[in-house]
């Protein structure tokens, strides 16, 4: 009987201390920063619970939690430090204040627990992912850009770069909200000098491939938008390699901030792996500064200036290239007399004054000016042979003969008032702006081709050239451009659905044709509850390319000469963006990584067909022709090694334009890309580093010059290049104070072109006197060693 009062004492007991192990409590809290503004998409986290959740608009958070003896809390936020809190024997109902303090030091001994999340389409690029890693073209900005998921370039001379089926001119890129230009006149990318963004100035990094915001201009691919830093202390860094050098000044204090930044570039010896031999002799330089001046915490004035000056000279002498099949072999052998002589000179300044009223509202005054002098001038001479290889056999012996003035001057001003205003959960934002645009253009272009002692085209008695264009044209107009846009953020009623609802508007009017447009876009993000490391993001909007100057360029011909004159009918080319995107953050081996997929349909009329000629487009002047772009991009992004950043490519594209009945590609359709950036470190040290590069692209569609698109097109072969890169830490100060002035010294080596690939950039077109034309391949660069040291201060 005993025993059995004690087993019943025992149960009750036992079923008395149940509720008391299983007892819960409500934590719930705010997150502020130091000025006690709430910090929202805080990551609140019970790592021992398995139990996080994100702080709303108000900073606000709530949680219900099972009691022990210690509970730890742990709150962390991209760019600020990770606050964590014990919370012993918790009961009932607890409440939390943390104030997250900024970091000092992201790279450092900081640990980031998640990576920045995109709500939007816009995504953020850290901009030192790729520095000291392997680069032809020496524009790292660009490098970093042409790495990402849809985004492809087959020249790595070039920083110009297609976005999922658009030319390059459907690329609008901001520097500090000013929309900056590049040159008209390059047509190949040995001629391209340096980009107007300079990597030493660069403060962060805005991309979208598509859907983006209304406050982007009125293009149709994609939009960069850079901002440059203020330092708060003296910085400086020199670079120098083979392939040019660089050096960088940073001064700061409470009120001031100035940065200076000098480039100079040379590809002289990178261009010697080219097939056509000769003396190279290009020259790049420029100059940029960046003045903030805050007074008090209510103004603000900022100046950036840029000046560029860059020069191709380049005298030929001879080239010799076989090409085809292995049962087909050809030989090409050139003898070439004349010269090449090249400029372009661009002066660029923006002028911002801010007018802060309250930590949440500013107004800004922007005056920005664009200046460009432009000349093209060459008269080259060539004696060929095209020869069977096998049979010995001359299939063209001839002489090709081009000549080019071309000389260009444009001016761009322009006058914005913005202003930004932050409310409960809205962002708004809207601008006016006013452009003055003045281009003049003074161009004759010809070519000569005879095969077999005649004259391409051969008619029996005339004598013909085979092309020449004629084109003195002044474009003077205006345009103004306005947007209203805002970001309204929101949770669900119970705050466990985050929604990010950026929607606008943005109008244009060209004085040129008379056209006003509007473009109506939004974009919604969404962050579940049932998983807070998955982010969902749609778009639509209606995107225009509003014609400058090449667009307008219609050309006829008379007499064998062909005229281009200023088509003042032509209308903006437009585009309509669908996008259903999915990012997932998850952690593999303690280390965080994202994996996003992207859908996309681009439906596109009043189109402009044009041709591409290295990185040289030319437009038909005209409305022809409509199409579409669809694909779907994909990236796995993370800590593929500890500490490092890599990230791997996947995309797929197909586009289609109906021109003159016939369906035909986009010039730049390439339906297929991989795209890989790994980074590693030796075993047992951070002192070696290696940057590998990998690009695997489809070919893209080509056509003969002078000739319809519709009639003549082929594709050339894949664009296949690997590039690795060496670097070594001679010295780190940046954890602790020594006597030596310099912060960072890092030794570096790459090899361009590891595989010694011969990829394919454009042809040159042999026609022989029964009007037959051969493509002969034009090489881009070969294998090459790049050494590279820099110094940081």
């Amino acid at each position: 009987m005993k025993q059995i009062l004690y087993s019943l004492f025992a149960l009750i007991l036992l079923a008395a201390a149940q509720p008391v192990t299983a007892q819960s409590f409500a934590l719930q809290g705010r997150v502020v920063d130091e000025k006690m503004n709430p910090i929202e998409l805080v990551t609140v986290a019970i790592p021992s619970q398995g139990k996080a959740t994100l702080t709303s608009l108000k900073g606000e958070f709530r949680l219900s939690l099972q009691s022990a003896d210690s509970v730890v809390v742990r709150f962390s936020m991209i760019g600020y430090q990770t606050r964590t809190r014990i919370l012993r024997h918790p009961r009932g109902k607890q409440t939390l204040q943390v104030v997250m303090h900024p970091s000092d030091n992201l790279l450092g001994e900081v640990s980031v627990t998640e990576m920045r999340r995109q709500t939007g389409q816009t995504q953020t690029l850290k901009k030192d992912a790729n520095r000291m890693g392997p680069s032809a073209s020496g524009n790292a900005v660009e490098d970093l850009i042409q790495s990402q998921a849809g985004v492809s370039t087959h020249n790595e001379l070039s920083s110009q770069y297609n976005v999922r089926g658009g030319a390059f001119d459907e690329n609008s890129v901001y520097i500090n909200n000013v929309e900056v230009y590049r040159p008209f006149l390059v047509r190949s990318g040995q001629q391209e000098g340096l980009s107007i963004i300079n990597p030493d100035l660069v403060e962060r990094i805005d991309f979208s491939t598509g859907g983006y915001a209304a406050k982007y201009g009125d293009k149709m691919s994609s939009a960069l938008d850079i901002t440059y830093k203020r330092p708060t202390h003296f910085e400086a860094s020199a670079a120098a390699s083979l392939l040019g050098a660089s050096a960088y000044l940073g001064l700061g204090s409470r009120n001031l901030s100035w940065s200076n930044a000098l480039r100079y570039k040379t590809t002289r010896y990178l261009l010697g792996s080219l097939q056509t031999h000769g003396e190279y002799r290009p020259a790049f330089l420029d100059y940029q500064t960046y003045l903030s001046y805050t007074p008090n915490p209510r103004w603000q004035l900022d100046l950036i200036a840029n000046v560029a000056d860059n020069h191709y000279n380049f005298t030929p002498a001879d080239r010799e290239t076989r090409f085809g099949t292995m049962q087909n072999v050809r030989s090409f052998r050139v003898y070439f007399d004349g010269q090449e002589k090249d400029l372009f000179r661009t002066l660029f300044a923006s002028l911002t004054l801010t007018r802060r009223f309250s930590p949440q509202a500013s107004l800004s005054l922007i005056a920005s000016a664009f200046h460009t002098r432009e000349s093209e001038t060459y008269d080259i001479q060539s004696q060929y042979w095209l020869t069977q290889t096998e049979t010995s056999e001359n299939l063209g012996v001839g002489t090709y003969f081009e000549h080019a003035r071309n000389h260009l001057k444009a001016q761009v001003q322009s006058l914005q008032l913005m202003l930004n205003r932050k409310m409960q959960g809205h962002t708004l934002e809207a601008a006016l702006c006013l452009k003055h645009e003045r281009v003049e253009e003074r161009s004759t272009e010809y070519e000569m081709r005879d095969s077999s002692g005649y004259s391409i085209p051969h008619t029996g008695g005339d004598l013909n050239l085979i092309y020449s264009l004629r084109a003195v044209n002044t474009l003077k107009a205006r345009r103004t451009e306005a947007y209203l846009q805002d970001t309204y953020r929101f949770t669900s009623q119970h705050g466990h659905t985050h929604f990010t609802f950026n929607y606008g508007l943005r109008l244009s009017h060209w004085s040129f044709n008379g056209e006003t447009i509007l473009s109506p876009r939004l974009s919604l993000g969404i962050v579940p509850a049932f998983n807070r490391n998955i982010t969902l993001r749609l778009a639509t909007g209606l995107y225009y390319q509003a014609p400058f100057f090449k667009e307008l360029r219609d050309t006829s011909t008379t007499a064998g000469i062909t005229r281009a004159t200023l088509n003042r009918n032509i209308k903006s080319q437009r585009s309509i963006h669908f996008i259903a995107a999915a990012d997932y953050r998850f952690n593999l081996s303690g280390r965080p990584f994202k994996f996003t997929a992207e859908v996309y349909y681009k439906a596109m009329n009043h189109l402009v067909p044009y041709s591409v000629n290295n990185v040289k487009v030319v437009y038909y002047g005209q409305n022809l022709s409509r199409g579409h772009a669809a694909g779907v991009d994909l990236k796995l992004y993370g800590e593929f090694v500890p500490g490092t950043d890599s990230w791997i490519n996947l995309s797929l594209m197909d586009t289609r334009m109906l021109l003159n009945g016939k369906t035909l590609p986009l010039p730049t359709d390439q339906r297929y890309a991989v795209n890989l950036f790994f980074t590693d470190y030796f075993p047992g040290t951070d002192r070696w580093k290696m940057s590998l590069r990998l690009a695997f692209a489809d070919g893209l569609p080509f056509a003969a010059p002078h000739r319809q698109l519709e009639n003549h097109s082929f594709r050339a072969p894949a664009y296949k290049r690997a590039d690795i890169g060496m670097s070594y830490r001679l010295l780190n100060n940046e954890t602790h104070a020594a006597r030596s002035p310099f912060r960072n010294i890092w030794l570096g080596i790459d090899c361009l072109n590891l595989l010694g690939i011969s990829n394919v950039n454009s042809y040159y077109w042999i026609t022989d006197v029964t009007a037959q034309q051969y493509a002969v391949p034009n090489y881009l660069t070969g294998r090459q060693i790049n050494a590279k040291l820099l110094f940081e201060f």
